[in-house]
């Protein structure tokens, strides 16, 4: 099985908000983690604010 290279994002992708819920480590391709930053400079959000956006309009079944 072949391993995909892991991106770390920068320090200020970070949520400076106390959560005691589950942590979770996502592996992007290198376009994802790219488009994930550029989309957090335009925005000024942070990638766990934008991950956790997405999850929160998710449908369960």
């Amino acid at each position: 099985m072949s391993r995909i290279p892991t991106h770390k994002l920068p320090s200020f992708a970070t949520s400076s908000k106390k959560w005691t819920g589950k942590q979770i480590t996502l592996d992007l391709t290198a376009d994802e983690a790219k488009k994930l930053e550029e989309y957090c400079q335009q925005t000024g959000k942070t990638a766990t604010d934008v991950i956790r956006e997405l999850i929160q309009r998710l449908r369960a079944r």
